[in-house]
């Protein structure tokens, strides 16, 4: 097994990149609201600070901060993937090498981060994350894509 080493420092930021195995399938916009419970359940148990989300068909953009003393996104990752997946009913058949590790084959297995550094470096992201979707080809203005944390944030008051 592979050992990854990881830059974060506790109760850092970071930005990370999820990806579906099967890049071809919409099913993070499908069943969006599933992954909205899937991501509270996560934070019931190990709490984070969400400042920016974006869901496209086939993978995120997420930006979180971790609370004092705590650099384990790894495991709240896995708790998100692993709540998303169980919940969904059993499809068509999954690689051996999935099947030996328990997994559903939903997750590419491994995600993309990067530890936030400083001021320019947030702003540089959270740029990024907003505009994803425009860069899709996914919505004309960032604001009409529905699948972006700002709206659920600007519904609560936030």
């Amino acid at each position: 097994m592979s050992t990854y080493r990881r830059n974060h420092p506790a109760g850092g930021t970071a930005f990370f990149t999820v990806n579906l195995a099967d890049r071809r399938f919409d099913l993070l916009t499908r069943v969006v609201n599933h992954r909205h419970d899937c991501v509270a359940r996560t934070r019931a148990r190990y709490p984070f600070a969400l400042d920016v989300w974006v869901v496209l068909p086939d993978h995120l953009h997420a930006i979180w901060t971790l609370p004092a003393g705590d650099a384990e996104f790894s495991v709240r990752w896995w708790l998100i993937e692993r709540y998303f997946s169980g919940a969904l009913p059993c499809g068509g058949a999954i690689s051996p090498s999935c099947a030996a590790q328990g997994e559903r084959g939903i997750w590419q297995r491994r995600f993309w981060e990067h530890a936030i550094g400083d001021a320019a470096d947030i702003s540089a992201h959270m740029d990024y994350v907003h505009f994803h979707p425009v860069k899709q080809g996914l919505a004309a203005q960032a604001a009409e894509w529905p699948f972006f944390w700002f709206h659920r944030a600007l519904a609560r008051g936030d």
